[in-house]
């Protein structure tokens, strides 16, 4: 996922204690995963937060009978799909005509072109803090209304709150979380192989290699989109680099060229520059096809294992493999002293103010939207007030619980917190400075100098 100036959003906890609480939130992750075994239990039909009703209705929505809205978001596919039904409940209670945007990365310069053609959507969906500071300095964000900031504040922590603010201003709604520390793994490969789930980096290279003796290749990487690529660094880079550094580098006040990033690129290249160890044509590959090939292709699939986010469900199912048993999962090896724990997310914003563009984003901050979304799978909420059961398999509902079992001390994805210019452009920054390392791992140094030439110009310094 993908950009944020120096003002970024900082964990409140000192940084001992976030260390901590991700090390206590892995072992969870760990411990709960492994026993959600190969159930594929639907017990999500009785019901989201408020007990047995289908769709809750835990907040008070205005009429709004011949109003319309549009919201962007880049999403597509199932994920698309699946919002478009909670904007239909939203239609449904309302009576507001609310027309779904398809926008495209990096979607601040979609919003430019519509902002500067008269015509921005009422609400988009952001998926970066630094993108919602751009809207706020750009002068197209509009403040939270009382309504969502009292939906907000009963339902979220308060680090979730704080990401969404500019300046002390609310502005956004985090209606999209994301485990972005997971690797998904075909079942029956792993059987085959008798290959075993890693807790260490160790462990996963042993498991790699185990599973290529078999015959299938170990891992399947979504390179055609440079957020995957970022998104592999930072998982190794927080375990091996810590929470303290982690932050730094997020900020810049760290360099590129630090030694800590060249040996988390270093680590990196023992499975991207090892010979046969990722499917062929990744920098072709997109994200969703990186999922599909491992959990297609029966016992000879393209691929073992491939890592990215809780997310990732929907393209699983959309390979019609079953989560749980099928696909099953294990928490990004610890690389350091513990495994890392990344989150990411998507806030809902306001550009055009309006009562009804209040109500959907009073909407979107209720358990009532987020419960919607969760039954149908891939998706996961930090709206505290969700019904854990609400999530469609015992895989899902455990990374949810875990998630909101953090409370405020998780780190944000890195990338999504640079300048967008920097984290979150295709064929720039970052996520093309992470592809040329993919095709040449060997490149460490030469990485290392691109990175912090491409980040001093973003960041400024």
């Amino acid at each position: 996922m993908r950009s944020t100036s120096s003002t970024q959003w900082k964990p409140r906890s000192a940084n001992r204690a976030a260390k901590s609480a991700a090390a206590a939130l892995a072992a969870a992750l760990a411990l709960s995963l492994t026993a959600c075994g190969g159930s594929d239990d639907k017990s999500s039909d009785t019901g989201g937060a408020t007990g047995g009703k289908e769709t809750g209705t835990t907040v008070t929505l205005p009429k709004l009978n011949g109003q319309s809205l549009e919201v962007a978001a880049v999403w597509s596919g199932e994920e698309q799909a699946n919002f478009k039904k909670v904007l239909a409940e939203f239609e449904k209670r309302t009576g507001a005509k609310v027309t779904f945007v398809p926008a495209q990365d990096p979607i601040v310069n979609f919003l430019g072109s519509k902002v500067a053609g008269g015509q921005p959507p009422d609400i988009a969906m952001l998926p970066q803090p630094g993108a919602i500071k751009q809207a706020v300095d750009k002068k197209w964000a509009k403040p939270l209304g009382t309504e969502a900031k009292a939906e907000l504040a009963k339902n979220y922590s308060q680090g979730w709150q704080d990401i969404g603010k500019v300046g002390g201003t609310q502005y956004g709604v985090y209606y999209k979380a994301a485990n972005k520390s997971l690797v998904w793994y075909n079942a029956k490969v792993f059987e085959n192989a008798g290959a075993t789930e890693p807790k260490t980096w160790d462990e996963l290279l042993t498991t790699a290699q185990t599973v290529y003796d078999s015959g299938v290749t170990p891992f399947s990487v979504g390179g055609a989109e440079g957020w995957t690529l970022t998104d592999w660094f930072e998982n190794v880079y927080l375990s091996q680099a810590g929470p303290e550094k982690y932050d730094q580098l997020a900020k810049h006040e760290i360099k590129w060229t630090d030694p800590s990033v060249k040996t988390a690129l270093t680590t990196l290249a023992q499975v991207w520059g090892k010979k046969d160890y990722v499917a062929t044509g990744a920098l072709q590959t997109d994200f969703p096809a990186s999922v599909t090939q491992t959990f297609t292709g029966g016992d000879q699939p393209k691929a073992a294992m491939v890592y990215e986010g809780d997310f990732a469900q929907v393209n699983i199912q959309t390979a019609k493999a079953k989560v749980g048993t099928d696909a099953k999962v294990f928490p990004f090896p610890k690389v350091g002293d513990t495994a890392p724990v990344v989150s990411g997310g998507d806030a809902a914003v306001i550009l055009k103010d309006s009562k009804a563009a209040q109500a959907l984003a009073t909407f979107l901050a209720s358990p009532d939207a987020a419960t919607i979304q969760a039954k149908l799978g891939g998706y996961l909420s930090p709206n505290k007030n969700v019904d854990i059961s609400s999530y469609p398999n015992p895989v899902q509902q455990k990374i949810a619980k875990a998630l909101i079992g953090s409370g405020d001390d998780f780190r944000f994805d890195m990338s999504d917190q640079a300048p967008q210019a920097f984290g979150g452009t295709p064929g720039k920054g970052e996520w093309k400075a992470l592809q040329d390392f993919l095709t040449n791992p060997k490149d460490v140094a030469g990485t290392q100098a691109k990175l912090e030439a491409d980040a001093a110009a973003a960041y400024g310094n």
